[in-house]
């Protein structure tokens, strides 16, 4: 009998496994031996916080980094193969969405493997339930380009998707959250939607959705700071 592939996620800050990680999902990571990691060191506090009864020493703990090498894959997936679960934990919120694990799941299924993936946070989909906008039609585009020209050619296509009804969600890494912001305050009009959600689960988590107009109008003391801050961006559509 072949293990499972689990997809394990975890907290979307420091410390939050507990409270957001139900008890279904704790019982299977405090079961699992075997773990593809993004980051080793981040697992390796994960699974000393949830308590995982076996020394964290004595775990078989993978790093396979932001894109692991195909030659590497099934070398992941031997334990599973000779009967172990295996789960994939990435930094923040779920493995495969937005982080790694989607290769090694599709090698997965190509072998024959029980993939499961277990309940937990995601800060796509809370960002998208805190936006207010369409939930039926949404796209992730992930992050937009750094070139400032092309930036704003995005963000305008963004913006004429959401005005369609097609909710936008993406993200940038977040020492650049606040130039970010500002470039979509500069370049989308004034009736467009633009909600926040930012530091979700943590005590000063904030998610709030304001017109860019709305936004423009507060003074720059009274605009969030978004410096180094975990934040997904939502152009909401409009729900028909």
């Amino acid at each position: 009998m072949t293990g499972a592939v689990l997809l394990l996620p975890c907290g979307l800050v420091t410390g939050a496994a507990l409270a957001t990680l139900p008890a279904a999902t704790l019982a299977l990571a405090r079961q699992t031996e075997h773990v593809l990691a993004e980051n080793a060191k981040s697992a390796r506090a994960l699974l000393k916080e949830i308590g995982h009864p076996r020394p964290i020493s004595e775990l078989k703990i993978v790093e396979i980094g932001h894109a692991p090498e195909p030659a590497a894959i099934d070398r992941c997936l031997a334990p599973a193969l000779a009967g172990s679960d295996v789960a994939i934990v990435s930094e923040a919120g779920c493995p495969g969405v937005a982080d790694p694990g989607a290769t090694i799941v599709a090698r997965a299924h190509a072998l024959g493997l029980r993939v499961r993936p277990l309940t937990g946070p995601s800060s796509l989909l809370l960002a998208l339930m805190g936006a207010g906008g369409n939930g039926q039609r949404f796209r992730f585009v992930g992050y937009l380009p750094q070139d400032a020209a092309q930036r704003v050619k995005a963000l305008r296509e963004l913006e004429a998707a959401a005005r369609s009804g097609e909710t936008q969600l993406f993200i940038e890494t977040p020492y650049r959250n606040d130039k970010m912001f500002g470039a979509i305050l500069a370049t989308c009009a004034p009736a467009t939607l633009l909600s926040l959600a930012v530091d979700l689960t943590a005590a000063d988590e904030l998610v709030v959705t304001r017109t860019i107009a709305q936004w423009r109008a507060l003074a720059s003391a009274d605009r969030p700071r978004l410096n180094k801050r975990p934040a997904v961006f939502t152009l909401p559509g409009a729900v028909r």
